[in-house]
C-alpha cells in the first residue's frame, strides 16, 4: 500500500515535470514566433526632446503592422532600450539588443556620434540599423540604411536658397560640437568658397550639447551681421540647446528680416516647446513638414493622433523617415521571405514606398533614399509654411562632391559591393572611409 502511494506520487511529479517542460518549450516556440524589433532612442538626457517621439513612432508602426497580421505569419515584438543621450551607452545597448535580445532589426540613433558609436557593433554582429535623421554623409555601411537626408538633400539646397533667393553674402555656421555639425560645416565652407565667398565672410562657432548661455554668442552674430552685407545663420545646433538659442535671438531682437536662421535640426517637435512668436519668419530645411497638404500626410497624422491619443502632438521629418524606413524594411522582409540581414539588405535595394509629401521614396544601392527638399518658414503656431521646394526627389549622395578625398569616392552595395570605392584608384578601402 505504501509502495503504491509512493508510485502514485512519483507519477504525479513526473506529470508535473513533463508539464513544466512542455510549458517551457511552448514559451520558446512562442518567442520564436515573433519578429523582434529593437528601438534604440534616447528617452532621457539632452536628446530626449527629439528622440522620444521616434520611439513612439516605431511603436505605432509595429502596432499597425501587427493589426495587418504581422510579417511572415509572425507578430512583431518591440524591444525598447534607453541609451540616455550617452554615446558609449548607445554601443552597450546596441550590443544588448543584438546579442542578448536577438532582435531582427533596429530603428534608432539621432546624433551622428551615437550612430558612429554603434556602427562597429552592428558590423561585428551583423545587425541591421535604420537611421532616420539628417547627417553629414561621408559614410556608407552595409549594415545601415540611412533614411534621413545626406548633405546634398538638405544643407546644400538650403545654402542655395539663401544665396539665390535671399541674396545672403555673409554666413554664420553655428553648430553643436560633434561630428555632424563639424563635417557638415566643413562641406558648406568648401561649397561657399567654391561659390566665391571669402573667408572673412564666414563665421564658424561650436557649442557643447545642452549649451544654455547664448548671450555673448548671439551678440557676436549680431555684430558680424552689421557689416552692411546680408547675413544668415546656418544652424546645426542640436537638442535642447535650441530652446535658449532661439530665446536669446528674441531677447536681442534679431528678426528673420535682419538675420534669418535656417535650421537643420529644428522641426515641429522642437518648436512645440518654444514661444515661437519671436521666431516667425526664420527657416528650417527638411524633407517633410507637417503642414504639407497631401492625402498621405493627413492619413498618417490622423493615425499618429489616434495612436498617441493626443490631437496636439506634432509630426516631423525624422518621424516620416522612420515611417518610410519601416515600410521599406517590411516590404523587403516579405520579398525575401525571411528576416535574415543579408537577404533583407539585398531585397530592399530598388524598393519604393510613398512618402508623405506626394512623391516616392526609393532605396538606392548606396543605402540612401531619394527625397524631396523643402524650405519652411516658421509660423506663430509652431508649424512651417513651405516657401521653396525641389522640383523632384533628390538622390542621396553618401560622399560629398566638395571635399578633397571624398569627391572621388562612390558607395554601391550592388555592383561594387563597397561603401567607399575610389573611382581613381579603383580600390575599395573597406566599409567606411
Amino acid at each position: 500500500m505504501k509502495f503504491a502511494k509512493q508510485f502514485e506520487g512519483m507519477k504525479k511529479a513526473g506529470i508535473a515535470a513533463t508539464g513544466l517542460a512542455m510549458f517551457a518549450l511552448s514559451a520558446m516556440a512562442q518567442a520564436a514566433d515573433t519578429i523582434k524589433v529593437g528601438v534604440l532612442h534616447s528617452l532621457s538626457g539632452t536628446m530626449a526632446i527629439s528622440e522620444t517621439t521616434l520611439k513612439d513612432t516605431v511603436l505605432m508602426m509595429i502596432d499597425e503592422q501587427n493589426k495587418k497580421g504581422g510579417l511572415l505569419g509572425k507578430k512583431l515584438e518591440p524591444v525598447v532600450v534607453d541609451p540616455a543621450s550617452n554615446w558609449p551607452l548607445f554601443a552597450e545597448k546596441a550590443r544588448e539588443l543584438l546579442a542578448k535580445d536577438k532582435v531582427d532589426v533596429v530603428f534608432g540613433c539621432w546624433t551622428s556620434v551615437s550612430r558612429k558609436s554603434v556602427l562597429p557593433v552592428f558590423e561585428e554582429l551583423n545587425g541591421l540599423l535604420f537611421y532616420p535623421v539628417q547627417y553629414e554623409g561621408e559614410e556608407s555601411s552595409k549594415n545601415v540604411f540611412y533614411t534621413g537626408a545626406a548633405p546634398n538633400q538638405q544643407a546644400i539646397p538650403a545654402v542655395d536658397y539663401l544665396m539665390n533667393e535671399v541674396k545672403v553674402k555673409r554666413w554664420v555656421l553655428a553648430g553643436t560640437d560633434y561630428v555632424y555639425p563639424r563635417t557638415t560645416n566643413k562641406i558648406l565652407e568648401a561649397y561657399l568658397k567654391a561659390k566665391g565667398v571669402k573667408s572673412e565672410d564666414i563665421m564658424i562657432n561650436y557649442t557643447p550639447f545642452g549649451h544654455s548661455d547664448w548671450q555673448s554668442i548671439v551678440a557676436d552674430i549680431k555684430k558680424f551681421g552689421s557689416a552692411g552685407k546680408k547675413t544668415a545663420v546656418v544652424s546645426t545646433i542640436n537638442g535642447d540647446a535650441n530652446v535658449p538659442f532661439y530665446k536669446e535671438l528674441g531677447n536681442q531682437k534679431i528678426s528673420a528680416e535682419d538675420i534669418p536662421v535656417v535650421a537643420f535640426s529644428v522641426g515641429e517637435e522642437e518648436l512645440a516647446g518654444l514661444d515661437t512668436k519671436p521666431l516667425v519668419g526664420h527657416l528650417a530645411a527638411w524633407n517633410y513638414f507637417m503642414s504639407i497638404d497631401t492625402p498621405e500626410n493627413k492619413k498618417e497624422i490622423a493615425a499618429w493622433h489616434k495612436f498617441i491619443k493626443n490631437d496636439k502632438r506634432t509630426f516631423n521629418d525624422p518621424m516620416e523617415a522612420t515611417v518610410i524606413g519601416f515600410n521599406l524594411w517590411a516590404k523587403a522582409v516579405e520579398k525575401a521571405k525571411t528576416t535574415d540581414v543579408a537577404k533583407v539588405s539585398d531585397a530592399i535595394i530598388g524598393l519604393k514606398t510613398p512618402n508623405l509629401t506626394g512623391g516616392t521614396a526609393e532605396m538606392l544601392p548606396n543605402h540612401h533614399l531619394t527625397k524631396p527638399v523643402f524650405i519652411g518658414e516658421i509660423r506663430d503656431d509652431g508649424q512651417l509654411d513651405v516657401v521653396w521646394k525641389t522640383k523632384a526627389e533628390v538622390p542621396g549622395d553618401a560622399w560629398s562632391d566638395y571635399l578633397e578625398g571624398s569627391k572621388d569616392i562612390e558607395a554601391d552595395w550592388v555592383k561594387l559591393k563597397c561603401g567607399n570605392y575610389n573611382t581613381k584608384t579603383k580600390k575599395c578601402s573597406g566599409q567606411n572611409f
